[in-house]
C-alpha cells in the first residue's frame, strides 16, 4: 500500500479533490492523507466518503506540536503553510507506524499515469528530491531554489526521519515569503539535502513533476493511452499558478514568466485538468471560491505582455485558446532578456 500526503485549505478544494481522485485512478490501493486547513475542507471531504483518503483536521495536528503553534502567530498565512510542509509528514510518520515510505504532493498537481515510477525513484535511496529543471534562460531562478517542493518521498529510516527532523528544525527558526541570504520560504533549504543526509535520491523521471517552467525541455508524443514525455508516460504534471480570472472563462495560465505551451500540450493537460476540476467542484456538498486572480496595479501593469504572448487563455468547452500568435514560447526568454538589460542579472 502506497501512502501520499498533502495539504489544502477551502480555496483549494476543487484542487485537491481532483488530485486525490487522478491518484485513485491510477492507484486504486493508494492512501492519500490531506491536512485540512480549516473546517469547510475537513467538512466536505469527509462526506465525499471517498475510499483511500483520510483526513486530519490542522486543529489535530497543531495538538501535538506545541513547537509549531508556537511560532503560527509570527507568520502570515501563507508563510504558516510553507512550515506546516515539514511538520505534516513527519507527524504522519509518527503517528502512523504502518507507513514505511511516504510522498508529499502539492494539492495542485493531477495523475495522468501510474505512479510507481516515483516509488521506483524513492526506492534508490531514502529522500526522494525533484529538481525544478529550469531551461538555460530560466536559471535565475534558482536564487529561490534549486530543487521544487512539490514531489518529495521519504523512508522510514534513520536518514529518512533525520532529514524530516532537520528540516523542521529549520522551517520553525525562519520560514518567510522572501528571499534572505540562503534561505527562501521552505523551499532553499532542500539545498542542503544531499550534503547532509545519505541516500538522497533526485528523481531522473521526466514525466514527475513536469510543471510550467520545465516542459519547454522536452518533446512530446500524444499516443491512444495519453501524453508521453521524451517517449515515457507523463505520470503527474504541476497546475502551478493557473488562476480564474473572471468566472470560468477567462483564465491565467501561468506561463508568461517561462513560457507558453502550444495548444497540443496546452489542451492535452489543461484540458483534462479543467474536467477534473469540473467533476470534483460538482461533487462538493459546498461552494467555495477558487485563488482567483487578484486585479490590481500588477495586473493591469503586465497585460500587455500577457496580451502579446497570449499568457491568458480564453476557455471554449474544454479547450483553452491562446492569442500567442506564435510567441508564446518565447515570453520566459523575452523576460528574462528584459531582466538582465535592466537589472543586470
Amino acid at each position: 500500500m502506497n501512502h501520499y500526503c498533502t495539504y489544502f485549505d477551502g480555496g483549494f478544494l476543487a484542487q485537491g479533490v481532483a488530485l486525490a481522485r487522478s491518484l485513485a485512478a491510477q492507484d486504486p490501493a493508494a492512501v492519500l492523507w490531506v491536512l485540512a486547513l480549516d473546517d469547510e475542507t475537513a467538512r466536505a471531504l469527509t462526506a465525499l466518503r471517498q475510499p483511500g483518503l483520510r483526513v486530519v483536521p490542522l486543529a489535530e495536528l497543531e495538538a501535538g506540536d506545541q513547537a509549531l503553534t508556537a511560532v503560527k502567530p509570527t507568520r502570515t498565512r501563507v508563510e504558516y503553510y510553507f512550515t506546516l510542509s515539514p511538520c505534516w509528514p513527519r507527524w504522519l510518520l509518527q503517528r502512523q507506524p504502518e507507513i514505511d515510505r511516504l510522498v508529499y504532493l502539492d494539492a495542485d498537481f493531477l495523475f495522468f499515469s501510474s505512479p510507481q515510477p516515483i516509488w521506483d525513484e524513492l526506492n534508490r535511496g531514502s529522500v526522494l528530491l525533484g529538481a525544478h529543471r529550469f531551461p538555460d534562460f530560466l536559471k535565475h531562478y534558482e536564487r529561490h531554489g534549486r530543487y521544487n517542493v512539490g514531489v518529495l518521498g521519504w523512508r522510514r529510516d534513520e536518514a529518512g526521519l533525520a532529514c524530516l527532523d532537520w528540516w523542521r528544525e529549520r522551517c520553525l527558526e525562519w520560514c518567510f515569503d522572501r528571499l534572505e541570504a540562503d534561505r527562501y520560504a521552505d523551499q532553499k533549504y532542500l539545498e542542503e539535502w544531499p550534503r547532509r543526509f545519505s541516500g538522497v535520491v533526485e528523481c531522473r523521471h521526466p514525466g514527475v513533476n513536469l510543471a510550467p517552467w520545465n516542459w519547454m525541455n522536452h518533446r512530446y508524443d500524444y499516443p491512444p493511452d495519453g501524453v508521453h514525455v521524451d517517449g515515457q508516460p507523463l505520470v503527474v504534471f504541476h497546475f502551478a499558478r493557473f488562476r480564474a480570472i473572471r468566472g470560468d472563462w477567462w483564465w491565467q495560465s501561468g506561463q508568461l514568466d517561462y513560457g507558453v505551451m502550444p495548444a497540443a500540450l496546452r489542451n492535452a493537460l489543461y484540458g483534462a485538468y479543467w474536467r477534473a476540476l469540473r467533476t470534483a467542484a460538482a461533487g462538493l456538498s459546498v461552494t467555495t471560491p477558487r485563488h482567483a486572480v487578484r486585479l490590481g496595479r500588477n495586473f493591469w501593469r503586465a497585460l500587455p505582455a500577457r496580451i502579446v504572448f497570449g499568457s491568458d487563455w480564453l476557455r471554449l468547452s474544454d479547450k483553452f485558446v491562446s492569442g500567442r500568435l506564435g510567441l508564446g514560447r518565447y515570453s520566459g526568454r523575452f523576460l528574462a532578456g528584459l531582466r538582465r538589460i535592466f537589472l543586470r542579472r
